[in-house]
This record gives structure tokens, C-alpha cells and sequence, in this order.
């Protein structure tokens, strides 16, 4: 089994009184998408904070790729592209790219080299020359962006990276994310959005109030929660669809849109049962399909009223 390139054992952190994240253990594979989903206000950005050193654990411990080192002395390793966006904006930007990249350790001109590729991959070619504060804030997303991936880390954490985007740019960058990933590196996301960790993620974790609700790979987590939603659309029989519907004992809840309706099962009941119900009935079906749930489905179902946060909750 190899190393992963995130642990967090057992890790708790305090703020004034009220717990951030508590007593929150997973693991972060070797390669691949990762996501760290929850509300807001639910300890993701504070544990992201704990792994990258800007904030010490009251209790427990966190590892990368297995060492004993701080994330401070594996900086080489690891990019970073915080919730808080940070760029100097006097500088111009292949400068400020360049500069980020020596920080990393790298010469000079591979830096510069480095940094113009960036630029043109993200669609900034045409913009080197501009300083920081000429661009807006989705460009100087994507900048920053650029920076975290410049010096080719191992691990690449974001937290919530794809706050605010418009869909090109949102495109663009969950690109870079999955060609990242394919090259057998890792990256690490944190979201609030479901529908960006189905699409994209491996593996999740679904954090509320700082306590874990959820772990495992995308397909474990869905086929966990059970296929319990049937996508029907009626040829003939509505008004006799409506009665079996209506039946408690095998549908909990129905989302009837007319021609078309979704309903979920009662407790017991299989989608079988309900074939049968329909057909005898006299109910023509022009659809009848198993509806993997969703990741929001699961989301709201686990995480419940702990995804409204309290006012003195630490942020995300």
C-alpha cells in the first residue's frame, strides 16, 4: 500500500471556545482528485490550514507524504492556492509568476519560462506585462492559480478554487485539475458545491460542524446510500400512475412533474415491486430507470440542518 500524501489523525482545533474541527481523521491517497466538501462554516478551510502549517492542531497530528516534516519544510512539494486571494498588485504579472516560482526554489529562468507557459495556457498570454491590480478578480484567480502549479508540486491543495469563476474560465481551470491529476500527482479541493466533487473527485469527505459525516471513493459513498429514486416517464395511465404513486407503502416521496415523474422508495419497498404496481395497473411506461443518487442528495441527507452554521463558526 503506498504512502499517502495527506494524514490527518485524530486532529481537533479550538477557536475561543468553539470547535473548529473535531477529533477528524482521513486520508488523502497518493494520486487522483480528493474532495473536502461541507457547508460553510463547517472547519474545511481551518483543516486545510492545519495541513499547510498556518495553523498548529490542539490535538492529534497530520503527515504528508509520510514524513514527520511540517508542510513549511516540504513547501517544494506541495502548492497551495488559499480561499483568500493574496497577489502584490504593483507587480506585473509574469514577474509576480516568476517570483512565486523562485520562492519554490527554482532558477531564474526556468521560472520565467515556466511562468509564460502558464500564462498562455490560462488564456493570459496577452497579459505579462500588466500589473496585478489591471486584471480582474477571476484573472487574478487564475493567476494565482498559476502560481500554486508553477513549480510542479507533488501535492496541489486549493480551497475552493473555483469560487467565482465564469464557465470558460470554471472550464479552463477544472482542466488543469484533471491533467494534473492523470500525471499521477494529487490534488486536493475543497468545495461546498456537490456538483463540482461528482464530476471531479475520486475520493471525498464530507465534513459538518468540524465532525466527519462521510469517507470513501464517489462510487462507495453512492452505492452506500442505495439506489432508491426511480425516474418514470408515462406514455399512457397517468391518472392510474398516480394511485400506485400515492401508495405509501412503496414510494416515500414523489416529484410529480406530469408527463414525467421521480419518486423515491419506501423503506422495504424495491423498484421491482413498483414495475409490477405500474404495469398491472394498465400504466404504459415510456421510462423506467434507476437513479443513482446525487452527491447533493447524499450531502443533504447526511449533513442536515449542520449545514447552516452557526454565527461564530470558523469560516469553511
Amino acid at each position: 500500500m503506498s504512502t499517502p500524501a495527506v494524514l490527518i489523525d485524530h486532529v481537533t482545533k479550538r477557536f475561543s471556545g468553539h470547535t473548529a474541527v473535531k477529533d477528524l481523521s482521513f486520508t488523502v491517497p497518493a494520486g487522483g482528485i480528493f474532495g473536502l466538501l461541507g457547508p460553510n462554516g463547517a472547519g474545511k478551510s481551518t483543516t486545510i490550514r492545519m495541513i499547510m502549517d498556518i495553523l498548529e492542531p490542539d490535538e492529534g497530528r497530520i503527515s504528508l507524504f509520510g514524513s514527520a516534516a511540517s508542510s513549511r519544510d516540504l513547501s517544494a512539494r506541495v502548492g497551495f492556492l488559499p480561499e483568500e486571494r493574496g497577489l502584490y498588485k504593483k507587480m506585473k504579472i509574469l514577474e509576480h509568476l516568476a517570483f512565486l516560482g523562485e520562492v519554490k526554489g527554482m532558477r531564474v529562468s526556468d521560472a520565467k519560462s515556466k511562468a509564460s507557459k502558464w500564462l498562455d495556457r490560462l488564456g493570459l498570454a496577452d497579459w505579462g506585462q500588466k500589473k496585478v491590480e489591471d486584471l480582474s478578480k477571476g484573472m487574478q484567480q487564475k493567476v494565482q492559480f498559476a502560481g500554486a502549479l508553477i513549480h510542479d508540486p507533488e501535492l496541489v491543495i486549493l480551497d475552493e478554487p473555483f469560487s467565482g469563476l465564469d464557465p470558460v474560465n470554471l472550464q479552463v481551470m477544472k482542466d488543469v485539475v484533471v491533467e494534473i491529476a492523470r500525471s499521477g500527482r494529487t490534488v486536493l479541493f475543497s468545495t461546498h458545491i456537490m456538483e463540482q466533487a461528482e464530476r471531479m473527485c475520486d475520493r471525498i469527505v464530507i465534513i459538518a460542524r468540524g465532525e466527519k459525516v462521510v469517507d470513501g471513493t464517489v462510487t462507495d459513498v453512492k452505492a452506500g446510500f442505495g439506489n432508491r429514486n426511480i425516474a418514470l416517464t408515462f406514455s399512457s395511465g397517468k391518472e392510474a400512475a398516480e394511485r400506485v404513486m400515492a401508495d405509501r407503502a412503496l414510494t416515500a416521496k414523489v416529484d410529480d412533474y406530469g408527463a414525467s415523474a421521480e419518486v423515491s422508495l419506501a423503506d422495504g419497498a424495491t423498484s421491482q415491486q413498483l414495475l409490477i404496481a405500474l404495469v398491472n395497473a394498465g400504466v404504459g411506461l415510456a421510462r423506467f430507470e434507476v437513479v443513482e443518487p446525487s452527491l447533493q442528495a447524499i450531502f443533504i441527507a447526511k449533513v442536515g440542518n449542520a449545514g447552516v452554521a452557526p454565527a461564530n463558526a470558523e469560516a469553511a
